[in-house]
């Protein structure tokens, strides 16, 4: 029993506060998928280009930046700068070998077909 004599659910589903909070937080994750999923979009139409022109699927100056500069932009933000770097290597490790699985298609004899959303010619910009 809590000091208002009322006794609460363990899972916490009764408190209001606590339901509006998991609200927001589900709100978060949705919008996380959402944005991985246009990342992950985008970095297949680089890998079908990094393929096309014969470039590694790999790129460590690149992902030393982007590390730098998002564990920068973490501290800034309050977030731990090494839970960024972790999460960061996670998403390259997995961008690296969606572009591995690419240049790998581009050695048959058919030419690359370009992702869907970017048409016979590239993005549209």
């Amino acid at each position: 029993m809590t000091g208002t004599g009322a006794a609460r659910p363990s899972d916490g589903s009764g408190d209001d506060q606590l339901a509006s909070y998991r609200a927001s937080i589900d709100n978060i994750d949705a919008a996380l998928v959402h944005l991985l999923a246009e990342r992950f979009k985008i970095t297949k139409a680089v890998g079908y280009h990094k393929a096309v022109i014969g470039l590694p699927a790999s790129d460590p100056v690149r992902e030393d930046q982007q590390i730098a500069r998002l564990q920068a932009l973490a501290a800034e933000s309050g977030l731990d700068p090494a839970f960024t770097e972790s999460f960061l290597r996670f998403i390259v490790s997995e961008v690296i070998r969606h572009h591995q699985a690419l240049k790998g298609e581009s050695q048959s004899p058919s030419p690359l077909e370009p992702p869907p959303f970017l048409g016979s010619d590239g993005p549209a910009l």
